[in-house]
């Protein structure tokens, strides 16, 4: 079996591609059904596995299959699947086969990929993303052993590194952003779009300045009412928002929409009632769910999650000696499990060995059982069935070493002494 990672992240690709192929969670299982059947119909003669990894910053496929060769089919189904073109994404994206597409998984897990160096949330993403694809049966062996493996990685790094220590999150980010906006974010009206663990991470943040109000508009009421209050703050219906927009100084939204939940007319009415008073606007979501639109207007400035980059990768410098020590570790656990890998590699030949000595077997149990039936000395018997066995097992080296020439008989001998351990006769009586 061979591993194949494809994907595109915020290294590879803006904002504006990622969303374009970005895989709402109930989209994964048909989508892995769908990714798996490109292998099946090609000929694939072992059953292929694959994960999807969706966020923000990055869209991954990471696949086991007999036969990975194949990068363009796979670009040509994720451009299809979305509605796009091929030639249009290819540039993006990125091919990691066998060693390095197990670097990339230890790395993402244990934050070295990400953003924000360092970050936690891609952990529980992957965890997700792994529980998704094996509630949709599309782990096996290989995919199921390199992401416990992954998650043990991650665990270590994190355990004994820095990396994580002083990392700025996006949502520290946006503070400092909004700080340099308004004098005081003390005085300003709050409100967040969504209830997702983003959002709770940004409110986490704002409500430590103690805003003049924070309120949280969500599609489910109860669960926007429930993270309002945590914050001493209050829900309103997202319904409302078109007409209450322009209440607020600073608009910060993630939620799983596919299509854009605020407008660019929407937007212009606000900054209009708020007669030119800045708006700050933070965009987290992926796809978005502010219009792009809406940046080109005075008095409002809008953030997405790439704009937010250039902040939190202030601090990455301070921790490149952790960074060292996280991709050592990281080195040491990728070499572990190619050799695991290797190993598994041999699976088939011995069961293949196993299947003929067995069937050898059976056919020579039979013939003696037919020879004591018709009376046969037992000794006799078993001398025959012995000898048998014996010349056919060792049929197959003795016609490799007949048939070899020179070069390849010296290897062959130097094999199989170490297969049958013909060790010299000790003379110690």
């Amino acid at each position: 079996m061979q591993l194949l990672t494809i994907g595109i992240n915020h290294h590879t690709a803006p904002v504006a591609l990622r969303e374009r192929v970005a895989f709402p969670l109930e989209q994964i299982k048909p989508a892995l059904a769908a990714f798996k059947s490109l292998w099946v119909a090609g000929g694939s003669s072992a059953e292929p596995e694959a994960a999807i990894l969706s966020t923000c910053n990055r869209t991954e496929l990471y696949c086991a299959a007999d036969d990975l060769s194949t990068r363009e089919a796979a670009i040509d189904w994720l451009s299809s699947y979305h509605g796009m073109d091929a030639g249009e994404l290819a540039p993006h994206v990125y091919t990691l086969p066998q060693s390095e597409a197990v670097r990339h998984a230890f790395r993402v897990a244990s934050g070295l990929d990400s953003m924000v160096l360092g970050e936690t949330q891609i952990l529980g993403q992957m965890k997700t993303a792994v529980r998704t694809a094996s509630e949709a049966g599309a782990l096996g062996t290989y995919l199921n052993q390199l992401f416990q493996r992954t998650f043990s990685v991650a665990k270590e790094v994190r355990g004994t590194t820095a990396v994580g220590a002083q990392s700025v999150s996006m949502a520290a980010a946006a503070v400092r952003l909004a700080q340099r906006i308004f004098d005081k974010v003390s005085n300003q009206r709050v409100l967040f779009i969504g209830a997702g663990e983003m959002i709770e991470l940004c409110a986490t943040h704002f409500a430590a300045q103690e805003p003049r109000e924070l309120v949280v508009a969500n599609r489910t009421a109860e669960r926007g009412a429930k993270l309002a209050e945590r914050f001493r703050g209050h829900a309103m219906p997202l319904s409302e928002l078109p007409a209450r927009m322009h209440e607020f100084d600073i608009i910060v939204s993630c939620t799983a929409s596919t299509l854009p939940i605020i407008g660019l007319g929407a937007v212009e009415r606000a900054v209009k009632a708020r007669r030119h008073r800045p708006i700050f606007m933070v965009d987290l979501a992926v796809p978005r769910d502010i219009e792009p639109e809406v940046a080109k207007l005075q008095d409002v400035f809008l953030y997405t999650v790439d704009d937010l980059g250039a902040v939190v990768r202030e601090g990455h410098a301070s921790r490149q000696a952790a960074v060292a020590q996280a991709e050592t570790i990281i080195e040491t656990r990728v070499q572990s499990f190619m050799q695991w890998l290797d190993a598994r590699s041999v699976v088939p030949v011995i069961r293949h060995m196993h299947t003929q000595a067995d069937a050898l077997r059976r056919a020579e149990v039979e013939r003696a059982l037919k020879m004591l039936a018709r009376g046969d000395d037992p000794a006799a018997v078993l001398e025959a069935m012995s000898q048998s066995l014996t010349n056919k097992l060792i049929h197959g080296p003795t016609h490799a070493l007949n048939r070899a020439s020179s070069s390849e008989r010296s290897t062959l001998i130097e094999l199989l002494g170490g297969v049958y351990r013909h060790d010299k006769p000790s003379s110690d009586h």
